[in-house]
């Protein structure tokens, strides 16, 4: 299994610490340059394939968790077991593999692997799916101006709302007043029409009773009597 340490494996065990500036995925540990060079000229070693420790880390933390070798028996991987779907080491074809028939070298199964109608798929897919995620989000930034531009629209029609009824509402106070006004000057017309009125008469009822009394004090019997009867 890949280690998250990125001291030379080799120095480790050793008890030397050194930083790795490699890694090798066969032997599952990383290497200091010196470690590196002489893992480079070793013919056991010669023909692995390493990545700088840069490219190791940019690889997903479960890629880096898969191991290369069996845990169990602690060997390399090389065959695999197509019943099962698991690689396996030569003493696991003998201890749980022996009666499997769809038994392949491993080489044969991940040859070209890369570059696999599977790989092609995934990435396929992977393009298509943030496509999609472009297109929504996208789509969901059009509905955002959209809304705030709906927002102004809708905003503006209040406003003018607001300012047609306002107006409306000066208009029917305007013609309220006027009516008021109106209803006022003719009542006070009638008033005044009346009070006049009253005024003649009381002053007429005045001379009346002025006459009276000087029929009384000057007229003669005689001619009080015939007075009422007119």
């Amino acid at each position: 299994m890949a280690t998250a340490s990125m001291s030379c494996g080799v120095c480790e065990l050793r008890h030397i610490t050194k930083p790795s500036i490699v890694w090798c995925s066969e032997c599952d540990e990383g290497l200091c340059t010196e470690c590196q060079e002489h893992h480079s000229l070793s013919k056991g070693t010669r023909n692995h394939k390493v990545i700088t420790i840069t490219e190791y880390t940019k690889l997903p933390a479960d890629v880096l968790m898969i191991s290369q070798n069996c845990s169990k028996h602690v060997k390399k991987y090389q065959f695999y077991c197509q019943k099962h779907e698991c690689p396996c080491c030569s003493k696991c074809i003998v201890e749980k593999h022996n009666e499997c028939r769809d038994i392949v070298k491993l080489d044969d199964v991940i040859h070209n692997v890369k570059i696999s109608n599977a790989i092609c798929e995934i990435e396929e897919t992977l393009v298509e799916v943030a496509e999609n995620l472009q297109k929504i989000r996208q789509h969901q930034q059009d509905n955002l101006t959209t809304l705030k531009e709906s927002r102004k629209e809708i905003e503006k029609e209040i406003k003018m709302t607001r300012i047609k009824i306002n107006n409306h509402l000066d208009k029917l106070q305007e013609d309220l007043m006027k009516q008021l006004y109106a209803v006022e000057e003719k009542e006070n017309s009638k008033i005044c029409q009346l009070l006049s009125s009253l005024e003649k008469k009381e002053k007429e009822i005045a001379d009346c009773q002025r006459n009276i009394i000087n029929i009384k004090q000057h007229a003669t019997d005689l001619q009080v009597f015939l007075s009422l009867k007119k």
